[in-house]
């Protein structure tokens, strides 16, 4: 996208002078909320991100992606063909599929679009989990309203109806007792009532048997 005003740089560089092509195949790589998966094997599936890799390198991807344990424990391992959009697998290992493609090619920066709002709260810490590993050593931006993933990144910044109205660390802005910490302390409450809900769900479940 093009910015509105001003100018966004990479080293120096205006984003504008420097070819799309070239950004996507050898700086970003993008983790979405929904992660697109082909109808073949999950091999050739990461091998998307770098389609001259060889095996070796997408196993490191896995690896890296938390995703090599629970690949190999298919019957097919990596020749697992996943179904239209990935059907056949459950959402955090389609997302940590997602992740080790986007790892093939080794991005200097990481795009993660609420790489983890759409899954379930097992499946996040898994991939969440994947995610505290890959960025680092790496420029990652975090697009994310689940605060929880971003706790400890270098700089937050808090945008309201499209403007910046906050900056700084997580603890800097908890101790500012502004939007953030506002925003914080609601999904602390949601996570609560979500958990007292699950566990009295449980519970009249095993009055019922």
């Amino acid at each position: 996208y093009e910015p509105s005003a001003g100018n966004i740089k990479l080293d120096g560089y205006k984003l504008s002078d420097i070819s799309p092509y070239w950004l996507r195949s050898n700086v970003l790589g993008f983790i979405e909320q929904q992660p697109v998966l082909f109808g073949t094997s999950i091999l050739e599936n990461i091998r998307y991100g770098k389609p001259d890799a060889g095996e070796e390198d997408v196993y490191a991807a896995a690896r890296l992606s938390q995703s090599h344990d629970f690949v190999t424990a298919l019957p097919d391992g990596y020749a697992t063909h996943v179904g239209e959009r990935g059907t056949q697998l459950s959402g955090g290992q389609r997302q940590r599929i997602a992740i080790a493609r986007a790892l093939l090619k080794n991005p200097r920066i990481l795009i993660l679009d609420e790489a983890t709002s759409a899954l379930d709260a097992t499946s996040e810490a898994e991939v969440q989990k994947a995610l505290d590993t890959v960025v680092q050593n790496r420029t990652t931006l975090v697009i994310a309203h689940r605060l929880s993933t971003i706790r400890n990144a270098d700089l937050i910044v808090v945008l309201d109806q499209g403007r910046v109205v906050e900056t700084g660390k997580h603890d800097e802005l908890m101790g500012k007792r502004g939007l953030y910490f506002e925003l914080v302390r609601q999904q602390e409450r949601r996570d609560i009532q979500e958990q007292v809900q699950a566990v009295e769900d449980v519970v009249a479940v095993k009055e019922q048997q």
